[in-house]
Order: C-alpha cells, then structure tokens, then sequence
C-alpha cells in the first residue's frame, strides 16, 4: 500500500524525527561547472536556481535576511575579497573546471587588538523584512534559517590560516579565540532576527564545523568539548526556544562527536563521506540510527563522478537500502557535486532517489 504524499516539509520534519515519510527527503549542492550542465540539460536558464531545484524534486530551500550595508573591505588586484568578513581567493582552473581558493590569510599574525579592529557586519545591517514573505514563497518546502555555518575552523582558517587556527584551539591563543567569538555573536543574533522576523515559518538551522580527516579526527575531543561544543550551545540553545531542528554539517572522519552532538540536542548530522573513518552508511546506521537522522552519505568522490551510469544507479540503491529502514535518512550529496562529475550520472543519481526511495 502507498503511503499518502507529503509536503516537502512534512516528509523532511518526519526523516528529521527518525520516522519514515513518504519517500526519502532529497537535496542539492553543487559546483558551477556540474549545476550549468545541469540547468541546460533541463532547458532551464543558467540563473533559473529555482526551476533546477524543481526538476531535481529538491526538498529544502533556505531563507535569510539579504546583507544591506556598505562593503567594509575593498577588493585587491587578482583577488577577490568577501566584502563583509575580509577573506581573501584567488581564482585556480583545473581539468574540470575551477574555484575560488582561499589565500593570502590578513588576520595570520594578528593580535588580539588587530582581531578586535577588524570590520565585521552588524546584525543591524541585514534587511529582516524580507524574511517573511521568503518563507510564504517557499511555505511547501523545508526551510533552513540559519544565517551561517558557523564553522569556526574553516572560518577561522580563512582569516588566519589552517595551521596557525588548529595551533590557536590547541594553546588557547585569545586572538583566534576572539575571531571566533566575534563571528559567532554576530551569526548567533541574525539567526535569532532571522528567527523572529519568519514568525514560526523556519523550520530548521543548518551549522557546520568540519572536524575529521579522512583517517580520523582533526582535533581532540577535549579540545572540541573545550572550545568548539560551548560556542555551538548557543545555537542549540535557540533552536530549542524556537522548537526546531538542528542539522550539523561536519565533513571526514566526525562521528567521533556524534554522542556530543546528541547531547547538545543536535538532531540530524550531515555530510556523511563514506570513506572516511567510522563514516560508512553501515556503521552510522547501526550505532546512531534512531538517535541521529541523517542527511547525505552519496559519495562526490565515488561512482557519481568516477563511475558508469550503471554504477551510480547501483551505488545509490546500495545507499538507500541501507539508510531508509526505519526512516531518518535524506538523500544527499556528500558536499557539493563537483565538476568532474559526469551529467548522466547525477541525472541518474536524482532518478534512482525518486525511483528507489519511496516507502510502501
């Protein structure tokens, strides 16, 4: 017996509580290469965001209030500098395509005064009044209102460096400990905008803070537990006043912190690579299932973009034979689809979900 369509956001809600909807949740995240081939192989326009989502059959939208004050860092000769948080890119070209890659890192040798100078975004400069009206637009679907990741490492390391934000959490360095702290109470009080401005039509933040490698963790867990879960209380904290979900973004080896993040009262994990340490949609089901819903575990780096058709079709069935008993799974890219990846094979990938993850 089929089971009576859902919402997209009621079949989310469900997967998010650990039941089973009406069909697995679907999302998408890709590259420019990968998403243009996309949107011409659905006739669609290349700025036509929307319309690709639909033929998708995608599931989630997000909303946040626009930035509506001055650029606070000007752009330089062969970079491109964010104009509200100063990070620095440089543009690279590859076999497949290119990307932004970040550089130059301003804040490397910072100190805690320079930290404290440096211009960051007001929570008074975002335009809340758009909010609303966003969510009535996409009212069907499951709406994401968190206004950043968070992501005090990759954030950090941007400004900063990799090497010197890791060498930071490890000594206590105050000036990496202020940047973090600045960003956050920033993110904090527009997601609590974001929340208010919405009028109960968010129905889930969306963090992230990559914590492994693909061999294991990149930091301690009593490092995490001493500077990474305090600071994402926060956001737990309001997710909770406002009762919704928290899903947490968190790429290579992290389960580690998933019996934190259960603590926490995170609700949903995100990412999933599968060949990372202790990653395997297996593992993951057997140990967290029904603790932890789940979104993502669809390899970027495996058959969809190295792979046949066949392959894909195969590897996606594997997956959701695996994750859906039981309900808590969204059918998701590990991280955005990259540009190597074949056209038919995240056609085939995208068919396969809706063909395959239906529950009878």
């Amino acid at each position: 017996m089929t089971r009576k369509p859902m919402s997209s956001k009621e079949r989310v809600l469900t997967a998010f509580a650990c039941q089973e909807p009406d069909r697995v949740p679907i999302n998408y995240s890709a590259n420019p290469g990968i998403d243009g081939r996309l949107k011409a192989h659905f006739g669609l326009a290349p700025d036509d965001h929307e319309g690709l989502r639909r033929a998708l059959g995608v599931d989630f939208r997000s909303v946040s209030a626009p930035y509506a004050g001055p650029p606070l860092h000007a752009e330089l000769p062969d970079r491109h500098v964010h104009p509200l948080w100063g990070f620095h890119t440089r543009y690279i070209e590859h076999e497949s395509g290119a990307y932004w890659d970040y550089c130059d890192f301003p804040l490397k040798d910072a100190d805690e005064e320079m930290v404290a100078n440096w211009p960051m975004p007001s929570p008074d400069d975002y335009d809340y009044s758009r909010v609303a009206e966003a969510c009535e637009r996409y009212g069907a679907y499951a709406i994401n209102g968190a206004a950043g990741y968070g992501d005090i490492i990759n954030a950090n390391g941007f400004l900063r460096g990799m090497e010197q934000t890791l060498i930071d959490l490890v000594t206590d360095n105050p000036a990496g400990l202020l940047l973090a702290d600045r960003r956050m109470n920033i993110l904090v009080e527009v997601t609590r905008r974001n929340l208010e401005a919405a009028r109960g039509k968010i129905d889930f933040l969306w963090l992230g803070e990559d914590l492994g490698t693909q061999k294991g963790p990149m930091i301690s867990l009593a490092t995490f537990r001493k500077h990474i879960r305090p600071r994402y209380q926060r956001f737990c904290d309001l997710a909770r006043a406002y009762d919704i979900p928290i899903m947490m973004h968190c790429c290579g080896s992290s389960s580690w912190a998933f019996e934190d993040f259960i603590e926490m009262g995170i609700r949903v994990v995100d990412t999933l690579q599968p060949e990372a340490k202790d990653m395997a949609p297996e593992y993951l089901k057997a140990r967290f299932g029904g603790r932890l819903a789940f979104h993502g575990c669809i390899s970027t780096a495996g058959p969809v973009a190295y792979g046949t058709v066949e392959d894909t079709i195969a590897y996606c069935r594997r997956t959701l034979e695996i994750m859906m008993p039981g309900g808590g799974y969204c059918f998701a890219p590990t991280h955005s689809l990259q540009d190597n990846s074949p056209t038919e094979n995240v056609v085939a990938m995208y068919e396969t979900a809706h063909r395959y993850g239906r529950y009878e």
